[in-house]
């Protein structure tokens, strides 16, 4: 027998010993690395076979008006969500489901019995009602839940349609402003999770994670509700009335750019938005739609003039006999026969045709567009909506005689009405272009305070303080005394022009008896708080002139809106000049405290109505030195006492 060596042996176990050590030490490296590096990564994918989870969307936050009155909200309205393999009896939990939830049986098997973690009734499971909400948690099915959800609410109905938007059956936006900021609205969702077997059984002795949602910020706007109202209200009369083919009018704050309204007619409910056609919600007319913008888009050609003092309005005058002569065509004027011989502000105050004509040919085609590029046109304006349209400009080698004629005074070039907007507050607030916007804070719903202000952008300074404010005097006049008489609003100095527009058909010419009829205002004329455009489209059975439509709803809007923004009421501006048949309106005299026999004396053209008994005069309606029209009924109230009692 051979034997071997102490030695030897001492060599093999010492190499035995080594091996096993190195062994050892990839074993313990493996596992350190598969602890400390891998660890968090295996425990994560462990936990995610292990959990499951059942979503909890993060509250949207509200949508403000400018005094926080709500605009968009939420309301309660809880969603289904089924665990498949915790559900014992499919087809009896699919009977149930399907009955509370007026939808096929084989439809919520369907959902019910899938391979997953967990699975939603998609789309009648969603959002449901509180009589839904009661059924279920009544009849305590296994494996179905209800997650916290909400649906988004607006309290004005379909005011603000078009701005606000609308959500889809996720809370997800989808359009207006609801889409456009989305993305701080929307908020983070949070989950609850619980431990459940392979089988997917729910494990009651590991304790349930929950991590809360993120609830989405608030946004304040620029819109003022009470402005909103008042132009809802005369858009439904003026549709009413008219029956147009659309409508929309426009309110903003020329010193910030911020809009204070807007609203647009087909109109609809965001809450039912798939109740009517796409075309109705899918185009916000103010910012969208396109048209040619007829003589409202004189002001810009005024201001042009003016900066670049190619005109005196007092000094210059300027003959029409009704059409003048460009590049061998003949460009008309609205009032057959001309106006014979005008100063230039009797140009502006008569929408005067060829007069603008010759204005932009005094200016030329490079400074005309430079300024009408300077203006805003032609681009985007960047208010915070989607769907914004550019308008349509000639471009500058295609500009001829005829071309420079038309644009002076608005015809054949296409704008946007946010577009003719903006630019008019710039020709009227110093000369200041801003960007129109709606947002205007971001507000923690936590904490209630503010994270984000949106400044007001200033784009460009277009025109002078000076020319600025002749063209405010000059927009007076046409108001008080042109082509805009019936948007005078007594007791405050308004300013404006009227446009009537010739639509373009589909054939490229102009539609005989269809134009867009509008009007353009601001006031107070001498420190502009607020400009409202308002264009109705082909409206039906009366003269489609812009001062005859267009003038007296803006004439109403600015007045009522005024008064809503607390701007006191003022008598320094221009009076009024009446045509026949119009007749002035007259002051109420105060007849307070007067007895009936001393009222039988009294002459005054309104029509009285007594209300009480006794032979003093207590009271009346309206009250003394507002201005009515004449024939007009006055309330006064009688008593025994000379004085009303306190």
């Amino acid at each position: 027998m051979k034997r071997v060596s102490t030695v030897t042996v001492r060599k093999r176990i010492v190499t035995v010993f080594l091996f096993g050590l190195i062994i050892l030490g990839i074993i313990d490296v493996r596992l350190g690395y598969v602890q400390f590096i891998l660890g968090d990564k295996l425990m994560a994918k462990a936990d995610n076979l292990w959990t499951r989870d059942i979503v909890f969307e993060a509250e949207r936050g509200h949508i403000l008006d400018t005094n926080d009155e709500i605009l968009a909200e939420n309301v309660t309205a809880p969603s289904v969500v089924v665990v498949p393999r915790q559900i014992k009896d499919p087809e009896d939990t699919a009977q149930k489901l399907a009955n509370i939830l007026d939808i096929s049986v084989d439809k919520v098997y369907e959902d019910i019995t899938k391979n997953a973690a967990s699975s939603n009734i998609r789309p009648a499971g969603i959002k449901i009602s509180e009589e839904q909400e009661l059924a279920i948690r009544t009849l305590h099915m296994d494996g179905v839940y209800l997650a916290k959800d909400s649906k988004r609410h607006y309290p004005l109905g379909d005011d603000l349609a078009h701005v606000l938007g609308f959500t889809g059956i996720d809370n997800q936006g989808l359009m207006g402003l609801e889409l456009y900021h989305d993305k701080k609205l929307s908020g983070k969702a949070g989950s609850l999770s619980f431990y459940s077997d392979a089988k997917g059984k729910r494990l009651d002795n590991l304790a349930d994670i929950y991590s809360p949602p993120a609830d989405g910020l608030d946004l304040k706007t620029t819109i003022n509700s009470k402005v909103q109202t008042i132009m809802e209200r005369e858009l439904d009369l003026a549709v009413s009335k008219y029956n147009p083919d659309g409508a929309l009018a426009i309110a903003v704050n020329p010193k910030t750019g911020g809009v204070l309204g807007m609203t647009s007619r087909p109109n609809f409910s965001p809450e039912n938005y798939q109740e009517v056609d796409a075309d109705i919600f899918d185009r916000n007319l103010p910012i969208w739609s396109t048209y040619e913008p007829g003589s409202t888009f004189k002001i810009i050609t005024l201001a042009a003039a003016l900066e670049e003092k190619a005109v005196d309005l007092e000094k210059d005058h300027f003959f029409d006999d009704g059409s003048i002569s460009v590049g061998g065509s003949e460009l008309h004027c609205w009032k057959h026969g001309g106006h014979g011989e005008q100063t230039y502000l009797e140009v502006v105050q008569n929408s005067c045709n060829p007069g603008f004509v010759s204005l932009g040919q005094k200016l030329g085609k490079e400074k005309l567009f430079t300024y009408i590029n300077d203006f805003g046109f032609g681009k985007k304006t960047g208010i915070d909506l989607q769907g914004e349209g550019n308008g349509i400009l000639f471009k500058p080698e295609n500009v001829g005689p005829v071309e420079l004629g038309t644009t002076s005074f608005g015809q054949g070039v296409s704008v946007t009405p946010i577009q003719q907007v903006m630019a008019v507050a710039a020709a009227v607030n110093g000369g200041y272009l801003y960007e129109p916007h709606i947002a205007n804070e971001w507000i923690d719903p936590q904490t209630n305070k503010s994270v984000e202000t949106i400044k007001p952008k200033m784009k460009e300074n277009v025109i002078s303080e000076s020319t600025s404010k002749e063209i405010r005097n000059a927009l007076e006049s046409v108001v008080a005394q042109g082509t805009g008489r019936p948007a005078y609003v007594d007791g405050y100095r308004v300013g404006g022009k009227t446009g009537t527009a010739q639509k373009v058909g589909k054939d490229g010419r102009y539609m005989q008896n269809n134009y867009v009829v509008s009007f353009i205002g601001f006031a107070p004329a001498d420190d502009p708080e607020i400009v409202v455009y308002v264009a109705i489209d082909n409206p039906k059975d009366t003269v489609q002139f812009g001062g005859v439509v267009a003038a007296p709803i803006v004439g109403t809007i600015i007045g009522d809106s005024l008064r809503a923004l607390n701007v006191e009421p003022r008598t320094d501006g221009l009076d009024k000049e009446y045509l026949y048949p119009e007749q002035p309106k007259i002051e109420v005299p105060d007849l307070i405290g007067m007895t009936k026999e001393e009222l039988a004396e009294y002459m005054t053209n309104l029509s009285i109505e007594t209300s009480g008994s006794g032979d003093y005069i207590i009271d009346q309606a309206p009250a003394p030195g507002e201005k009515v029209e004449q024939g007009s009924k006055m309330r006064i109230y009688l008593s025994d006492k000379k004085n009303r009692e306190p």
